[in-house]
């Protein structure tokens, strides 16, 4: 798969990457069909069609489904077989999931379709890039998938609004009727045929579309943790002599170093840092944890994230569906739908990122705690006894931390029979998924106050100043937040501090002037 600078998706050549997930999830890219990827559609597609004449039966051509996979099902019915499948396994309910992750869903089904492993028609692959292109989100609902035989019922979702029927949000956001929505488009609905219903549902998508949007986002947000935590080390008089490569290559850990290497970068030469660096005029032996561990720490996410970044990887090569077309022409069932391996790193990385919020959380409280910050007023306030500063932002920061270490109970582990027994083991890796957004979201919070936090506490640092990576991050939030002085409104300060961190202007700023 490739992505130009026109944004243009390519699938069925190579198997897609996390950064082309989220180009056509988050930002509209156009999607095309490898010619190739067709024609092996429709070479499989032949073999179904051959097997749909056979008096023996086959699964997913000519039977039931899941407990129902012995009852043959006669030709003339086979049409209603597969919508009534679509139909009765469009069951969620709750909240409408976000758009980019029905985008995420819908496009990595269409991989796997492409691949030419599902028996689906070439049209099925067609309309699913249409509906993509034509910017048709289905609705799609919070509950209803187990993660096992896929994510059926929000797939399920996805291929009844490409049947026509359901309810979507077209490109605008505006609620619609599927066919309605085609129509505008041009786009037929689909006649599903055998076997393509369980095509469009018997697959990871989901859960995988979700991991792969996580990832993206944690490659920002962990790069940002170790900017602020380089803040609030510089800000509350820390060391930097604790980071150095020698110290930290006694623990080859991949990720600590990296951490190490940004807060080294990003903090030198602090004119802070070089005030209190005499054993003369600074007497504390050595700093607190979340200020000399933030490598270990950060650095462990990091290896997390590296090794779910290798699941995905994997995943994002699979052809998950049952059953599936092999090389040599077999039609066989499997059980590659489960979605055990996926669900197991998003869990992972939800605690990994409950851990990284903790750290950072340990650090705000540190500077807004005059026995502990070295110097600074009380709570950062303007006028100490009149004005809170910033005490109740890290009351609602230590808040999205506790919901974090909740949200860090691993799903996996859980299973719940379904199917009268047929699926009697199942890894809810869509609540896995649902759970590790929130998280990041979370994250994303934590780390905007411990930056406009840290940011304050560097301009009653004058007149010593800061780093240059670090004041250019301080530059940043105050283009959006005033500095320091009496108490005013703080939930719109952290909201579009909140934003920058996200959008990763906060790393970007940084990196832009540390020693690289």
């Amino acid at each position: 798969m490739t992505v130009t600078t026109e944004q243009l998706v390519t699938v069925g050549a190579a198997p897609l990457t996390r950064e082309h997930v989220a180009a056509v999830a988050r930002h509209d890219a156009r999607v095309e069909i490898d010619p190739g990827a067709l024609e092996r559609v429709a070479a499989t597609r032949a073999l179904v069609e051959g097997l749909a004449d056979d008096p023996e039966p086959h699964y997913g051509i000519s039977t039931g489904f899941g407990a129902l996979a012995t009852t043959f099902i006669a030709p003339e019915r086979r049409m209603q077989l597969q919508a009534s499948l679509i139909r009765s396994h469009a069951a969620g309910t709750g909240p409408e999931v976000e758009r980019e992750v029905v985008r995420a869903l819908m496009l990595l089904r269409l991989q796997t379709l492409a691949t030419g492993r599902t028996g689906v028609r070439p049209v099925v692959v067609e309309t699913y890039a249409a509906m993509l292109n034509a910017g048709i989100t289905p609705i799609v609902r919070e509950y209803g998938s187990l993660g096992c035989s896929g994510d059926l019922a929000p797939l399920s979702h996805v291929a009844l609004a490409a049947m026509g029927e359901g309810r979507v949000r077209t490109a605008d956001g505006t609620a619609a009727d599927a066919a309605e929505a085609l129509a505008a488009a041009s786009i037929a609905p689909l006649v599903l045929r055998e076997k393509e219903g369980l095509a469009l549902i018997n697959g990871t998508d989901g859960m995988l579309g979700m991991l792969l949007l996580a990832l993206h986002d944690l490659s920002v947000l962990l790069d940002t943790a170790d900017v602020a935590a380089a803040m609030s080390v510089e800000s509350q008089l820390g060391t930097d002599a604790v980071f150095a490569a020698d110290l930290q290559a006694l623990r080859p850990q991949a990720g600590q170093a990296v951490s190490a290497a940004n807060l080294r970068a990003v903090l030198t030469g602090s004119p802070i840092v070089a005030s209190h660096r005499d054993p003369a005029v600074c007497t504390r032996v050595q700093d607190a944890y979340s200020l000399r561990c933030s490598p270990q720490v950060h650095g462990a996410a990091r290896d997390t994230a590296d090794h779910a970044q290798l699941i995905a990887a994997r995943e994002l090569s699979a052809a998950v569906d049952n059953p599936v077309i092999t090389d040599d022409g077999r039609v066989e069932s499997n059980g590659n739908f489960h979605g055990a391996p996926v669900a197991y790193v998003l869990d992972f990385l939800a605690i990994a990122v409950a851990d990284v919020a903790s750290i950072a959380e340990r650090r705000i409280d540190r500077a807004l705690d005059p026995a502990r910050s070295n110097g600074l007023p009380p709570f950062l306030a303007h006028e100490v006894g009149v004005d809170s500063g910033l005490m109740i932002a890290q009351y609602a920061a230590a808040g999205i931390v506790s919901e974090l270490k909740r949200l860090a109970v691993p799903a996996s582990v859980d299973s719940i029979p379904s199917s009268a027994m047929q699926e009697d083991h199942v890894s809810m890796g869509w609540a896995a998924g649902r759970k590790l957004r929130r998280a990041i979201d979370g994250l994303s919070r934590v780390l905007a106050v411990e930056v406009l936090t840290a940011s304050r506490a560097l301009d009653l640092r004058a007149p010593l100043e800061p780093a240059a990576a670090t004041a250019a991050v301080r530059d940043v939030v105050r283009t959006v937040v005033g500095g320091p002085g009496p108490d005013r409104f703080l939930s719109p300060d952290i909201e579009a501090v909140t934003d920058l961190v996200a959008s990763g202007a906060v790393a970007t700023a940084a990196f832009a002037h540390a020693a690289r």
